[in-house]
């Protein structure tokens, strides 16, 4: 597969994961809401690392690494690098691993938000 081809693919399986995450909200599974969030999430940053470095990220830690890499070279990544990290935080860790599920709000926000995330993410992944 074409690199242009697999950053087009894991952006539409992030999208795919977030409308996963709203059916899972819907039918009141927090914790596999948080997770598919988290997965839409890590896909999105894998395609925009891939898009800017030619290299896709194998483990969330590979993602994390390569993000602060790319965000020295241009800190308009550094809001985007702060998200991934409090998203693998929030809804990877507490929400799914640890099952802490309140404040549902904050929940229910940070999945919501996973679209933004993606189309921020694939702003910046045109940006060179």
């Amino acid at each position: 597969m074409l690199e242009t081809e697999r950053v087009s693919y894991l952006f539409a399986d992030a999208r795919d994961l977030y409308q996963d995450a709203l059916e899972m909200l819907d039918q009141g599974r927090m914790r596999n809401a948080a997770d598919k969030a988290w997965g839409a999430t890590n896909r999105a940053t894998d395609a925009l690392i891939l898009a800017r470095t030619g290299e896709e990220p194998r483990t969330s830690g590979q993602t994390m690494r390569m993000i602060r890499q790319l965000r020295r070279q241009d800190p308009a990544l550094e809001p985007l690098r702060l998200r991934y990290g409090h998203r693998q935080s929030f809804l990877h860790g507490a929400c799914f691993y640890d099952g802490i599920l309140e404040p549902e709000d904050d929940i229910i926000a940070d999945v919501r938000e996973t679209l933004d995330y993606i189309r921020e993410a694939e702003a910046m992944a045109e940006v060179r």
